[in-house]
């Protein structure tokens, strides 16, 4: 193995372990000896390759989110001129998928950051999420048609990732924290309902703009 390799191999056993550590304990209760002795690393590696735990957070949470979307790609190869409502179950199958991977610690590491919110995380989620925001935004807008707000659609799109959220974060496997017990239903079953719920909602949400029942601020 070359120096450059080396170098390579090094920091990305550092980036693994820390996603490993951050998902199991958080932020405040991983130490940076920590991710070091299960990357089998000189403890001064992660300031050499990082400069911080507080860069090496937000690269930790990166990586896991990149390949998040990589194995569960935002258009669950649906067509871009397929009709909306196909897009949109996609979408969401997409997000259940990424919720429930058990390879997957995005979302162990997000659980852990609103347990005990450190503020590091904000802006590389905001920028990072934004292309998943901007693709299920374009659909509700286009399902919800011309008559609809901005403020409108963002309603209508927030109350789908709410239900995404809440729901498939209990059916997560090896989830540890209070709350409802999983359903016992196939992922597929859970976002089938959820496309369903949320499609009749936005029909009748654009049955009453076109009727001229709802005004922007409704």
């Amino acid at each position: 193995m070359t120096p450059m390799e080396k170098n390579a191999d090094t920091q990305q056993r550092l980036l693994e372990s820390a996603c490993e550590l951050f998902a199991e304990k958080g932020y405040p209760s991983t130490t940076l000896a920590d991710v070091c002795d299960r990357a089998r690393a000189n403890k001064a590696a992660v300031n050499y390759y990082f400069r911080s735990k507080e860069n090496l957070y937000a690269e930790a949470w990166r990586l896991e989110f990149e390949r998040s979307f990589k194995a569960h790609p935002l258009d669950g190869d649906v067509a871009a001129d397929a009709p909306p409502e196909e897009r949109l179950r996609a979408h969401i199958l997409s997000m259940a998928q990424r919720i429930t991977d058990p390879k997957a610690h995005e979302f162990d590491i997000i659980e852990k950051e609103r347990a005990n919110p450190t503020g590091l995380l904000v802006e590389i989620m905001r920028t990072s999420i934004q292309p998943a925001h901007e693709h299920m935004g374009a659909i509700v807008r286009e399902l919800l048609g011309p008559k609809a707000s901005e403020q409108q659609a963002a309603l209508c799109q927030r109350s789908i990732v709410a239900q995404c959220m809440d729901i498939f974060i209990h059916e997560r496997p090896g989830r540890k924290v209070h709350g409802p017990p999983p359903m016992n239903l196939g992922i597929q079953d859970i976002a089938e309902h959820i496309v369903r719920f949320s499609l009749a909602g936005i029909r009748d949400t654009r049955r009453r703009l076109e009727n001229g029942e709802l005004d922007d601020g409704e």
